[in-house]
């Protein structure tokens, strides 16, 4: 082999192993570089992943923290249902004084001068129910009868003659009875043209009505029960 082949030859193996040697080189970089850039994207990653739990962590806490005001706020809002249905439940069966516009109706005896030995009148239990089922067709929302409130728990009947409600007599006449209504002049209107009128002047009675923009009814203070609650509750 001539020198000069020699020299070409040895020049050509040292370009290749000068070329495998630098591929060499850059492999290896190239995996370092890799595994850095592994190492980092790991890294990368799990604080990304320990920021995302950090944050679920956080809205956990505040998730708690709303249930636990939630719950609080529940529960007085419970209470104050609870305070508004024994309110509403009181007024219901009467239990509170209740005030407002309405009728007074004044239920007095009719005497004929040239009657004699007239028996003065009284109203009966029928006679006084029958009044009272008129004023709630007609829009009565409560009454008093005299100093008693009447309500759906109100008893109405004769003792020994007299009429009683609420178990106490409801004494002679004449007699105040105070109806709360939302349209007392309909309410008028209705009453007056009602023929319970007349029928109360067979008894020689009458009735006279008076609108009101003021009445206070008393409350209801008979003892009750606990059935008799569950009843008026529905």
């Amino acid at each position: 082999m001539k020198r000069s082949t020699q020299w070409l030859v040895a020049i050509v193996f040292l370009v290749i192993g000068f070329m495998v040697a630098v591929q060499f080189q850059t492999t290896s970089h190239e995996a370092q570089v890799r595994e850095t850039r592994d190492v980092w994207e790991v890294r990368e990653e799990l604080k990304r992943q320990q920021e995302q739990q950090q944050e679920l962590l956080d809205k956990i806490a505040i998730a708690d923290q709303t249930i636990e005001d939630y719950d609080r706020s529940s529960s007085r809002d419970q209470l104050e249902t609870l305070k508004e249905s024994i309110e509403s439940l009181e007024n219901k069966i009467g239990l509170r004084e209740k005030e407002g516009k309405g009728l007074e109706m004044t239920i007095r005896p009719i005497f004929e001068e040239e009657a004699i030995g007239q028996e003065y009148p009284k109203i009966s239990p029928h006679l006084l129910s029958r009044l009272l089922n008129e004023l709630n067709t007609y829009g009565a929302e409560d009454v008093s009868i005299g100093n008693e409130r009447f309500t759906t728990l109100s008893p109405i009947r004769d003792v020994n003659g007299a009429t009683y409600v609420n178990n106490r007599p409801i004494g002679s006449l004449p007699m105040s009875i105070k109806v709360l209504a939302n349209d007392a002049e309909k309410l008028q209107d209705y009453m007056e043209a009602s023929p319970i009128q007349d029928i109360f002047n067979i008894d020689n009675m009458e009735i006279i009505f008076e609108r009101k923009e003021q009445l206070v009814l008393p409350k209801f203070d008979e003892p009750l029960h606990l059935e008799t609650l569950e009843e008026a509750g529905g």
